[in-house]
């Protein structure tokens, strides 16, 4: 091969990576799926509603439709407590979560348990999270008017100052636009209908579109 058919083939080599390179450059760069968990009790695990009909589940559906790359696994389990919740916190949420949706304490209150308990309860279960480099999204609970207003008043604030503390998002009431309407909870008046949860995640969505805009996962 003469040198000037060498010098040739080099330049054509350049001029194929280099075609290769602006190519890949001109291509737009898609953000890797944002994994999140939803962790609650009844109201998240979908009670009495039909597979696909749950809040996380919709939730996903919706902000997957307006474009955003997010999974949301149900981790959601009936009857648990704020201290069921700790017990189970750290193998029901897997290593690469980049997120989970909080929502326990709506059984304590059922149950009367001290405020102060579910209090140190969320507390240490935010704390565990963000150590995990987690990122939390508290849904809040109001205390049930049987039982009273001084277990309100030491019950209400917790969710909003939780989320001053540890400076998260909140949803100061989870079933805010369900509960007490008509059509919107099943004959036990304490879990969503389907047309309940569509409300809920209606009015969650806002939330999650200001929490994954920060990610830059929108295609």
């Amino acid at each position: 091969m003469g040198k000037a058919q060498r010098m040739f083939n080099s330049a054509l080599r350049i001029l194929v990576v280099a075609g290769f390179a602006l190519a890949a450059g001109a291509l737009p760069l898609r953000a890797e799926t944002i994994e999140g968990v939803a962790f609650g009790d009844s109201l998240m695990a979908g009670f009495e509603l039909p597979p696909g009909a749950d809040f996380p589940a919709r939730l996903e559906a919706a902000l997957i439709d307006e474009g955003y790359d997010v999974a949301i696994a149900n981790a959601a389990v009936s009857g648990d407590t704020t201290s069921a919740g700790l017990a189970r916190l750290d193998w029901s949420v897997p290593d690469g979560t980049d997120f989970v949706i909080l929502e326990l304490g709506g059984n304590d209150a059922l149950r009367g348990v001290d405020p102060a308990i579910v209090r140190d309860n969320l507390d240490r279960m935010i704390t565990r999270l963000k150590a995990r480099d987690i990122d939390v999204i508290l849904a809040g609970m109001i205390a049930p008017p049987n039982m009273g207003e001084d277990y309100a008043a030491r019950f209400n604030p917790i969710y909003a100052e939780l989320a001053e503390t540890h400076d998260v998002p909140l949803d100061p009431f989870f079933l805010e636009g369900a509960a007490t309407v008509e059509g919107m909870m099943q004959p036990d008046g304490i879990h969503p209908t389907q047309a309940g949860v569509a409300v809920m995640v209606e009015r969650f969505l806002p939330i999650m579109r200001r929490y994954l805009d920060t990610r830059g996962n929108k295609s």
